[in-house]
C-alpha cells in the first residue's frame, strides 16, 4: 500500500516537471557530459520521466507491475543520458525513446516467463508484435485460417512459420510448474511424476561405476603376467581406441605380422588364465 502511494506521488511529480527548451536541454547535456554535473542530469531525466511513464503504459498488458516498468525505463533514460551527444543537435527525447523502450522490453522478456524467450532480434520482434499483427489480420478477413495467419506474420517479421506457432502457444498459456499438484489437494501427484527419463537410475550408475573399477583392477593385475613384448602388443592392439595393425607392430618390433598375431594370441590366453586364477568370479561376471 505504501509502495503504491509512493509510486503515484512520483508519477504526479514527474508529470508536472517543466519541459526543457532546446537550448536549455543542450546546455544541461553538455554540463553532464563534460563536467559530470549531477544536478544537470537530474533536471534532464526528471523532465523526460513523463516519456518513461507514457511508454510504460504501452507495455501494461504484459502482466508486470507498472512501477517496475517505470524503474526499468528510468534505467534506459540514464543510459541514454550517458551516451547522448548534444552536438548532433537531436532532441534528447528522440534519442532516449529507443533506450527506454529497449530497457523495458528486455525487462519484460526476462520476467514474463520462466522460459527465456526473444534471444534474437527477430524473436524479440515476434514476441512484441505477434498479438497486434494477428488481431489485425483476423479482423481484416473472417476466412483466414490460423495457418494462413501464421504464414503472413512470419513473412512480415522475417521468421519461420513454426516460430510463430510456438510463440503464439507460449503467449496463449501461462507457465505451469512441474511441481504443481494435478488436483487441488496438496498431497496429490505432480506433473513431474509423469515425466519419463531414459537415464539410468542412481543405483544403476553407482553399480556400473563399481563394476568398471573392479574389472579395471582385475585387468591391471593380470597384465603383470605378460612379458614386455606381449604387454606392448596388447596395449597397442587392444587397449587403444585406434589400435595398431599387425603389420605396423611387426615393423616396430622387427618381426613378421604373423609372429605378432601369434604373440597376441598367446598373450590373450595368458590374460585369461591369470584372470580366472586370481578371480574365479570373473567367468561368472
Amino acid at each position: 500500500m505504501i509502495q503504491n502511494s509512493l509510486e503515484r506521488k512520483f508519477i504526479r511529480l514527474a508529470m508536472t516537471a517543466p519541459y526543457l527548451e532546446r537550448d536549455e536541454e543542450q546546455e544541461l547535456a553538455q554540463n553532464w557530459r563534460d563536467h559530470g554535473d549531477q544536478e544537470a542530469l537530474n533536471r534532464m531525466t526528471m523532465a523526460h520521466m513523463r516519456l518513461v511513464i507514457s511508454m510504460a503504459g504501452k507495455f501494461r498488458n504484459y502482466g508486470l507491475p507498472i512501477g517496475d516498468l517505470i524503474q526499468e525505463g528510468h534505467v534506459g533514460l540514464l543510459e541514454a543520458a550517458a551516451r547522448f551527444e548534444p552536438e548532433r543537435e537531436v532532441r534528447f527525447s528522440t534519442y532516449a525513446t529507443w533506450w527506454i523502450r529497449a530497457s523495458m522490453q528486455d525487462y519484460i522478456l526476462r520476467n514474463w516467463s520462466i522460459v527465456r524467450g526473444g534471444t534474437s532480434s527477430a524473436q524479440k520482434a515476434l514476441f512484441f508484435n505477434l498479438r497486434r499483427l494477428r488481431a489485425r489480420l483476423a479482423a481484416g478477413s473472417d476466412t483466414l485460417s490460423s495457418a494462413s495467419i501464421y504464414e503472413e506474420i512470419a513473412t512480415a517479421l522475417g521468421v519461420q512459420t513454426a516460430d510463430v506457432a510456438t510463440m503464439d502457444s507460449r503467449l496463449s498459456a501461462p507457465d505451469s510448474s512441474l511441481n504443481a499438484p494435478l488436483s487441488g489437494e496438496s498431497d496429490s501427484m505432480e506433473r513431474m511424476d509423469f515425466l519419463v527419463s531414459d537415464a539410468p537410475l542412481p543405483d544403476e550408475v553407482a553399480s556400473e561405476a563399481i563394476d568398471v573399477e573392479r574389472r579395471n583392477g582385475w585387468l591391471k593385475d593380470a597384465l603383470g603376467a605378460l612379458n614386455p613384448r606381449e604387454l606392448r602388443i596388447i596395449e597397442e592392439r587392444r587397449l587403444k581406441d585406434d589400435g595398431a595393425t599387425l603389420a605396423e607392430l611387426g615393423d616396430v618390433l622387427g618381426i613378421s605380422k604373423e609372429r605378432v598375431r601369434q604373440l597376441e594370441a598367446r598373450a590373450m590366453e595368458k590374460l585369461k588364465v591369470a584372470l580366472v586364477a586370481r578371480n574365479p568370479e570373473f567367468m561368472a561376471a
